[in-house]
């Protein structure tokens, strides 16, 4: 399974959201020292109904709590913007 699957896997099992959207960015980031060490770039957009009433922070760590290891090992950048679905414009 590549990084990205197993990155949009864990998110998917924890926090069943009702929008992921996952974007791997590395290309962008060659070069830098971050993606030297083999770690890459992502950015997230993700509505989760388990981030209902918490802030910023908190829903954050749920995120990386989700992905676990992978974020000290294969992951250098995780750009987040996580939302309840209850703040989704109509």
């Amino acid at each position: 399974m590549s990084r990205f699957d197993q990155l949009q896997s864990r998110l998917t099992s924890a926090l069943k959201p009702v929008v992921c959207e996952l974007e791997d960015d590395s290309a962008a980031h060659a070069g830098h020292a971050g993606a030297a060490s083999g770690g890459s770039h992502y950015n997230l957009k993700i509505i989760s109904h388990h981030f209902e009433g918490l802030n910023r922070i908190s829903r954050h760590r749920l995120v990386y709590d989700a992905i676990g290891d992978m974020m000290h090992t294969e992951v250098h950048a995780l750009a987040i913007v996580a939302m309840a679905p209850s703040e989704i414009p109509t």
